[in-house]
């Protein structure tokens, strides 16, 4: 075991970019951590098991951040110095403030008066809300390198993430 790698991505030996195959993400992940399982070190040192355990830790968050798209927004953006601000900064477009709003009235509505299949298309909307925000971050981080606009998407799709985990909840409620 060596020192830590200078980023999630180098970790796992990819390329610094939004665009990541999971597959390979998911190989590189299994290999790395099958290098420095814990198991591995059963009749090691006491400090040999520690630094085990703290690779393996490092190892899983790193996969964690990379396999979830905005996550990996996220991290990208604040490895190149920007602070994606979500508590203090929520200056969004117009376009998506009213987008924002129609979520949330469609949300009172259906809390208001659940039915799975109102719920499932609310959700196909939050979801191609996601895979379009998704195509625009991969266009602003990887091919125009644009971080502030890429940071204010993050902070979008934060609020998308959030909508969507509501609007799944309805669907776990008992009738």
């Amino acid at each position: 075991m060596t020192e830590p790698a200078a980023s999630h991505f180098s970790l796992f030996g990819l390329p610094e970019q939004f665009a990541v195959s999971l597959p390979d993400l998911e190989q590189a992940w299994k290999t790395v951590s099958a290098r420095v399982h814990p198991d591995r070190y059963s009749t090691a040192s006491a400090a040999e098991k520690r630094v085990a355990m703290q690779w393996s830790s490092r190892i899983n968050e790193a996969y964690q951040v990379l396999k979830n798209p905005l996550a990996r927004a996220r991290y990208l953006c604040e490895q190149a110095g920007a602070d994606i601000g979500a508590e203090n900064n929520t200056a969004m477009a117009p376009q998506f403030l009213m987008a924002q709003m129609e979520w949330h009235e469609a949300l009172d509505e259906l809390r208001d008066a659940p039915d799975a299949e109102r719920v499932r298309a609310f959700l196909d909307t939050l979801e191609q809300a996601e895979t379009d925000l998704y195509a625009q971050l991969q266009t602003l981080l990887d091919v125009q390198k644009d971080i502030p606009a890429a940071t204010a998407k993050v902070r979008e799709g934060m609020f998308i993430s959030k909508i969507h985990q509501d609007a799944k909840a309805l669907l776990r409620q008992p009738k």
